[in-house]
């Protein structure tokens, strides 16, 4: 599953330059799945195979705190043991998201979606 960031967030940033995915954003800032990833142009989603943009700015999913962007978080699968995030939050406030609950193998896949490898 993915990570979420809870409103205990104390924005301190420890956890952005963690993400080997750029799937951590500031509060208010816009996203994309483009950032720091091999995506470009018309992509399909891989978990619901939805066709989007992805260089196109998205909406930020919060104003007040840090937070992650679900489609974009692998739990760092295939970089390292565990959440880098999570690791390093010094508030713990990354913890699993339930909404997204995804198998090893799909969060693999994700990564090489992401990063074309």
């Amino acid at each position: 599953m993915a990570i979420i960031i809870t409103d205990e967030c104390i924005n301190c940033d420890a956890c952005i330059s963690e993400c080997p995915n750029n799937a951590i954003y500031e509060p208010g800032d816009e996203w994309t799945y483009a950032d720091e990833t091999a995506l470009s142009g018309t992509v399909s989603l891989p978990a619901t195979g939805e066709e989007v943009d992805a260089d196109a700015s998205n909406e930020a999913l919060s104003d007040e705190f840090y937070y992650i962007v679900p489609d974009k978080c692998t739990e760092c699968k295939g970089f390292h043991d565990e959440p880098q995030c999570a690791s390093v939050c010094p508030v713990d406030c990354c913890v699993p998201d339930g909404a997204h609950e995804e198998t090893e193998d799909q969060l693999l896949a994700k990564k090489t979606w992401l990063h074309g490898e």
